[in-house]
């Protein structure tokens, strides 16, 4: 009787211990998926909020701003739940629905004006900026969050824009070379312009009017480098001749 007593214990001993590990594993494994979840929320979090800090540099209108408020304001409910006691993320999240409750018509008129700065790696970060936008503005509307119109009119924009930061940054370049009288390096900047222009979707009034103000500036390098290589043959020549005055002429008696 002892003995099948202390076996029955032993056996719900193991029991009890497989049945701890088990849910201790469950807790592990969810607080494991609990973490990764909230790190991809933070992250989607951090590029939203970014890309609305961006807007000094590149111009946003009230209907992508808003979307933009929308989608930290789900971001910020997502990660609520996995944080009810954070009150930093509350707070958050109660200033965005303010400031979406605030925003007026979306159909509002903005700047559509562009600042190129002078580093290279801004103006990299700047087009960065407009991709992730643009891919951001069709995951909202694969969720349903974003209506139809405003995504095609909004992407149409950014693509324009990606377009003119493109052109006028190798136009930037060609200027100074053109400048410093790097007539070569110039003229590789001014051809990748039209090389972009060539590639536009949309031929407007700007892909049509720098279409036509670069190719004048390539027909004025070409004739400034064709004048160029005449004055290097003409100097080549002179300095020929005097080789050959100096080797003929008469010779000296000393």
């Amino acid at each position: 009787m002892v003995i099948t007593l202390i076996i029955v214990l032993v056996i719900a001993l193991l029991v009890i211990s497989v049945i701890m590990n088990a849910v201790q594993q469950h807790k592990e494994r969810l607080a494991t998926l609990k973490r990764a979840e909230y790190s991809k929320l933070r992250a989607m979090l951090e590029d939203t909020e970014e890309i609305l800090l961006n807007a000094a540099n590149v111009p946003l209108t009230p209907g992508t701003i808003k979307m933009l408020l929308n989608r930290i304001a789900y971001t910020l409910k997502a990660m609520v739940e996995l944080e009810p006691n954070s009150r930093d993320l509350k707070s958050r999240l109660s200033d965005t629905e303010k400031r979406i409750n605030e925003m007026g018509n979306v159909n509002a008129p903005h700047n559509e004006n562009i600042s190129l700065p002078d580093n290279d790696k801004q103006i990299i970060s700047m087009i960065q900026g407009i991709k992730k936008l643009r891919t951001i503005l069709r995951g909202e509307h694969a969720r349903g969050n974003v209506d139809t119109q405003l995504v095609v009119q909004e992407d149409r924009r950014l693509e324009n824009l990606q377009l003119r930061i493109n052109v006028e940054s190798q136009v930037k370049r060609g200027n100074m070379a053109r400048s410093n009288h790097m007539l070569g390096s110039a003229r590789q900047c001014y051809e990748k312009a039209l090389a972009t222009l060539a590639n536009a979707t949309t031929v407007d009034e700007y892909v049509q009017s720098r279409k036509n103000e670069v190719n004048t500036i390539l027909s004025d390098i070409a004739e400034e480098l064709k004048e160029g290589n005449m004055r290097d043959r003409q100097k080549k020549l002179e300095a020929e001749n005097n080789d050959l005055d100096v080797l003929f002429a008469p010779k000296r008696k000393w």
